[in-house]
């Protein structure tokens, strides 16, 4: 079953943000966008690359009124020693959410039961609560925030334009759709 339209199902763990650990729950994800962020393990190749390049587009994120969460298996204290470690990882303000019983990546259908991991899962979320985009990568395959910023806008601006959608490769500002009978071949 897709998760698309759903609503993020409850849940409540700690997570490591700005010096500080702190209780979050699917509650926090309402009233404002969000990106929930899965990625495998701590101390790992990839991972520090993706989450230095979302610390390093934090900012535009923010300015979009977006909150990140990023979410691997591990602790919330296995985040802190990450971060008081790795000079890429030291970049983030965001939240480190620790998920160690799996019950966020078992939500999200992105547990590696196997593992006890989780797969790459991007998940942007609307101020409902409900998932509107879904990108699940495997292990070996980086994302890219920039193309994430694209997305989230995208996904903003057709919630707040009933009746249009953004066509492939669409940027802020760029022309949009009104699908209709109209339009059905014309493409």
């Amino acid at each position: 079953m897709s998760l698309i339209n759903t609503e993020v199902k409850p849940f409540t763990a700690q997570a490591f943000k700005s010096g500080k650990f702190v209780a979050v729950t699917e509650a926090d994800l309402k009233g404002k966008w969000s990106v929930v962020f899965f990625y495998p393990a701590d101390f790992t190749f990839v991972c520090p690359t993706e989450l230095e390049d979302l610390a390093d587009n934090y900012a535009k994120f923010q300015k979009l009124g977006v909150e990140i969460y990023a979410v691997s298996t591990d602790t919330h204290f296995a985040h802190k020693a990450w971060h008081d470690t790795s000079a890429a990882v030291q970049k983030i303000d965001y939240f480190m959410v620790g998920d160690p019983t799996h019950a966020i990546s078992r939500n999200f259908e992105v547990l590696i039961e196997a593992a006890g991991l989780a797969d790459r899962g991007t998940f942007v979320i609307d101020p409902h609560g409900v998932i509107q985009t879904v990108e699940i990568t495997a292990g070996g395959i980086g994302r890219d925030a920039s193309d994430l910023l694209r997305k989230v806008k995208a996904a903003q601006y057709v919630a707040a334009h009933p009746g249009e959608v953004c066509p492939a490769h669409w940027h802020e500002g760029e022309k949009t759709l009104k699908p209709s009978l109209d339009l059905v071949g014309k493409i």
